[in-house]
């Protein structure tokens, strides 16, 4: 039995999901992006295990690049204007982020969890030790816990289980709005949060620079740059329960 609803400025938790989109602005690229990182390698060699255990150097040095680019990256209006929601809201706010940036921190935002992990990270593939990653990581890392050299980027890769499931599932669960932010809609499991949220009572709303693979599945859509889109939509919700 859905749970009841409370609509307009008396709603109550909020559980936002962003993905590149957000953060293009701020000239970190996505996937499809022509002339960036991602537009160098194929997605096979560099974000799966199996890319990895091929080649470790050569995934070194792409990520090493993606955390120094992401160190220089600014959170933009659309960082700013989630932290303030955060900030203001009345009732709860999550953000869950399918991005391995910071700047939703950066921005000010507490209340985030990473699901795929985060280039600020390390992994050792020998024990699981998860620390701070050095700016630029090689063959030559060294685990602090058991010493191997066996460091990873902690990022979650195609093939793997993304973090904080069971914790994302319980909130999608409670959720009186479920937004999408800069997402494809073509990446699982965070491609069925909308029908997740939905099938719980929750409102949906889309926002995003064009539709989306799953646009039809939410009740609301906006369409625009994020940076213009996104803090429209949080005073909306600051003051008038608009969503």
């Amino acid at each position: 039995m859905n749970k009841p609803r409370h609509k307009g400025p008396d709603m109550r938790k909020i559980v936002i999901l962003t993905g590149a989109g957000i953060s293009a602005e701020s000239g970190l690229g996505t996937f499809r992006d022509e002339g960036g990182l991602w537009s160098q390698h194929r997605i096979e060699d560099v974000a799966t295990p199996e890319g990895f255990a091929r080649d470790p150097e050569l995934v070194h040095r792409f990520y090493s690049a993606r955390r120094q680019q992401a160190a220089e990256a600014q959170p933009n209006a659309a960082h700013l204007a989630l932290a303030q929601l955060e900030q203001r809201w009345a009732g709860e706010v999550v953000i869950v982020t399918q991005n391995v940036d910071g700047l939703h921190e950066a921005a000010g935002a507490h209340n985030v969890l990473h699901m795929h992990g985060t280039l600020g990270g390390a992994l050792c593939a020998a024990c699981a030790h998860q620390w701070q990653a050095p700016m630029e990581m090689t063959l030559e890392t060294t685990c602090p816990a058991c010493g191997a050299q066996q460091a990873r980027p902690d990022v979650v890769w195609f093939g793997e289980i993304p973090y904080h499931m069971e914790e994302i599932i319980s909130h999608l669960e409670e959720a009186d709005l479920f937004a999408s932010i800069g997402t494809s809609g073509q990446v699982y499991p965070a491609a069925s949060f909308v029908q997740e949220a939905a099938a719980n009572g929750a409102d949906t709303v889309e926002l995003n620079l064009e539709p989306s693979e799953i646009s039809r599945a939410f009740g609301v859509r906006h369409f625009g740059p994020a940076t213009e889109i996104v803090p429209k939509w949080v005073e909306g919700l600051l003051t008038g329960g608009n969503a």
